[in-house]
């Protein structure tokens, strides 16, 4: 069908454009050994210490090279969901106003474009198919393909249960000479339970396309501002009613830091750091 072609195309453009932190060392055993006995001591209540300090682990963690394992990551996240939710410190982001604002990728457990909703959405419209073309791509090796920063933007109105969301991810290939931010834009549709919110893709587009600019001169950039993006939203519905609607589940959320995941896909982990609050007007 014409439009899984499409959709396959777009896929691949937001991996392969030209187709078309403070801390530096990792958790010590020492650390982790206290991380557990903070939380799971019967006597010793923790503290808002107690949580700065392992949010601070956690931006270690992430910040580590070569890049910590999932399980690794979900170690220090776990004891910081158990403290912040003994400190009611954090928890129900669905009625929270906290999630709006800008947000920057710290950790990925895949390629950073997974942490984009459009590939959530895409895996739920080709199942079969989603996970061989993920890997093909995952391969090409840097400096061939180099993926970040990713950004998310939130605008959540709790009170309607509605709002929007952006997703930005740099993509470049050939040492950098093609580049674009892959854009998706959702609505965001209502609230499930106490951490999930419901997106709808819209569009997707490869935005600043520096293979654009290259060609067309003075005229790229009024070509990169005024393309239409892709209809991904809509593609996606004929492929697989439904498909176009995820969930982003948001486990801990406070002035400065995010732990979402794939609702769909639980064992999934993305960090993310604030850049920015929301402004008034967003709220």
């Amino acid at each position: 069908h014409w439009l899984s072609m499409m959709l396959m195309k777009v896929a691949v453009l937001f991996l392969i454009p030209s187709l078309g932190c403070p801390f530096s060392v990792g958790p010590s055993s020492r650390t982790k050994t206290w991380l557990r006995s903070t939380v799971e001591s019967s006597t010793a209540q923790p503290t808002i210490k107690d949580l700065d300090d392992m949010k601070a682990e956690l931006v270690n963690t992430c910040a580590r090279s070569p890049k910590p394992s999932l399980r690794e990551v979900q170690d220090v996240v776990e004891q910081l969901e158990t403290t912040g939710e003994i400190l009611g410190i954090g928890q129900a982001s669905s009625s929270s106003t906290l999630l709006s604002g800008e947000w920057e990728l710290l950790y990925s457990p895949e390629d950073v474009t997974r942490s984009s909703p459009f590939f959530w959405a895409f895996r739920k419209a080709f199942p079969d198919a989603a996970d061989q073309i993920f890997g093909i791509t995952d391969a090409i090796p840097s400096p061939i393909k180099e993926v970040g920063p990713a950004f998310q933007t939130i605008d959540f109105v709790p009170e309607t249960q509605t709002g929007r969301f952006v997703s930005k991810v740099k993509v470049a290939t050939l040492g950098g000479y093609a580049t674009s931010i892959m854009t998706t834009r959702a609505a965001i549709v209502g609230a499930q339970g106490l951490d999930c919110i419901r997106l709808k893709i819209e569009t997707t587009k490869p935005e600043e396309s520096t293979v654009v600019q290259t060609l067309l001169g003075p005229l790229g950039a009024v070509v990169n501002e005024n393309s239409p993006p892709f209809p991904s939203g809509d593609a996606l519905e004929r492929v697989r009613p439904g498909s176009s609607e995820v969930l982003l589940r948001t486990s801990f959320c406070d002035e400065g830091l995010r732990i979402s995941r794939d609702g769909d896909a639980d064992g999934d982990i993305y960090v993310w750091r604030r850049r920015e609050f929301a402004s008034f007007d967003m709220l």
